[in-house]
């Protein structure tokens, strides 16, 4: 049977609960910052004329990310609908603003960006692509997983 070190056994445990409290302080930390961060999420929904769906996909995979980045919104996630009939004509995305502010800032940057506008023109070529677009500004919950 082997012999306990009690020091050696009390300082393990010293260590432990050193780590735990440092783990718990550095999570409520960055819990209070994200509390207090300005920072806002938008919900954008495109719906397309029949048939539009794909040069829409291709405007914002080949010109409209990189643009957004380029004037401060980060890209999140772009999604499509798996069921019918909203697979057919519906593009959702999420970007993140550092502020609604900065939000407004960068929406004008973009709109205004030569490539941007260039890019839209060319994309309409065959006709106008976006027939609806929805917007939807949302702060994340404290217990959100995405700040």
């Amino acid at each position: 049977m082997f012999r306990v070190n009690r020091s050696k056994l009390l300082l393990g445990f010293a260590i432990f609960a050193l780590g735990v409290a440092l783990g718990n302080i550095t999570k409520i930390a960055s819990v209070a910052e994200a509390q207090e961060s300005d920072r806002v999420f938008e919900l954008r929904t495109y719906t397309t004329f029949p048939g539009r769906l794909d040069a829409l996909h291709a405007r914002f995979a080949d010109h409209t990310i990189r643009i957004f980045e380029r004037h401060g919104m980060t890209n999140i996630g772009y999604f499509t609908p798996q069921d019918s009939p909203l697979a057919e004509n519906t593009l959702i995305y999420v970007l993140a603003h550092d502020s609604r502010e900065a939000a407004k800032a960068s929406w004008a940057a973009f709109i205004a960006d030569p490539e941007w506008q260039q890019a839209y023109e060319e994309s309409k070529r065959d006709g106008d692509i976006v027939e609806k677009l929805e917007s939807v500004f949302m702060d994340a919950t404290d217990y959100s997983m995405m700040r």
